[in-house]
């Protein structure tokens, strides 16, 4: 396992939920659904990366369906970014 990719993995991860903390804030402060819902899809999609992350995998190297729980999560935070969009 490389260190540079273990970092990246968790660099992407923080990216990911800062990201969300800054919409979930605009959400608190103009009462935007719409920023709730971007809050909401990053939280999922860097659920998915922490997942795929390779600590996970090292600490975890049985967890069946790894793969299915990931796709899954990523799906959800897409389908929650693009119903802001049209909300």
């Amino acid at each position: 396992m490389s260190t540079a990719l273990v970092a990246a993995n968790l660099l992407v991860i923080a990216l990911g939920f800062f990201i969300a903390y800054q919409a979930y804030r605009g959400y608190r402060r103009n009462q935007s659904r719409t920023m709730l819902y971007i809050s909401v899809g990053f939280v999922c999609i860097s659920l998915g990366g922490v997942m795929d992350c390779s600590l996970l995998n090292t600490y975890l190297p049985n967890l069946l369906h790894t793969g299915f729980f990931r796709t899954g999560f990523v799906l959800a935070g897409m389908g929650f970014i693009s119903y802001s969009l049209y909300h």
